[in-house]
């Protein structure tokens, strides 16, 4: 066996340094793995937080944008919508206003004799043809009741030429039509169970329905949106 030798103090340090540079250097390369992968670590993260608050971003900007525009075509919406009814509203004001004046040069109408005479064995003749009858009544207002007895002989005995038959027009003085209406008649048949109104304010009624839309094309022109026409 070999002896064995018990180092110096000399020796004993320097082997102590070698140690200790050793384990330095270990320290200081596991140090520095560990700061290299702490430094890819946090470039992970970072770069995934970053991410996250990107799209969280983006989804907020998104979202903001997409309520601005929902505002924004709601309010267009209601802007249009309250500006179509103001000229909707205008134009009826306008129409309403017409028919009126209407109503009021109806009234003066019946003031001429002569036209009113003629109006009304028009209005008197078209319900005897209408009714076919052997006798009609006829109700108009107590003003008018001169007159009308006038018509009534003219319309039977233009009647009877046209058809070749006898029709009696007789005045209902019990039921007279109100004062107030601008004039015209009612011819009663079918033992009073029909009724035709002419009066005025009754035609001016029926052509206020049915010439409404060629007074309002008249007026405004043709309705662009209209896709369906009689």
């Amino acid at each position: 066996m070999s002896q064995l030798h018990a180092l110096s103090d000399d020796q004993v340090g320097q082997e102590l340094r070698k140690m200790t540079a050793f384990i330095k250097q270990e320290a200081i390369e596991k140090a520095r793995e560990i700061e290299i992968k702490a430094n890819e670590e946090f470039s992970i993260e970072k770069s995934k937080l970053v991410r996250e608050e990107t799209d969280a971003i983006d989804a907020t900007y998104a979202k903001k944008f997409k309520q601005a525009s929902m505002t924004q075509q709601i309010t267009r919406s209601t802007v249009a919508n309250k500006t179509r009814l103001r000229v909707l509203g205008a134009r009826q004001e306008l129409l309403d206003d017409i028919f009126e004046q209407a109503a009021q040069k109806l009234a003066s109408a019946a003031k001429d004799e002569a036209k009113y005479k003629t109006v009304l064995k028009g209005l008197l003749l078209e319900g005897m043809y209408a009714l076919s009858e052997d006798e009609v009544a006829v109700r108009a207002r107590k003003a008018d009741a001169d007159l009308v007895k006038k018509v009534a002989k003219e319309a039977e005995e233009e009647y009877k030429k046209e058809t070749g038959k006898s029709s009696k027009v007789k005045l209902d003085e019990e039921n007279p039509v109100p004062e107030e209406t601008s004039g015209g008649i009612f011819i009663v048949g079918g033992n009073g169970k029909i009724e035709i109104n002419n009066t005025f304010d009754e035609r001016l009624r029926l052509l206020q329905s049915s010439a409404l839309p060629a007074v309002r094309k008249a007026l405004f022109g043709a309705n662009p949106n209209r896709k369906f026409f009689d």
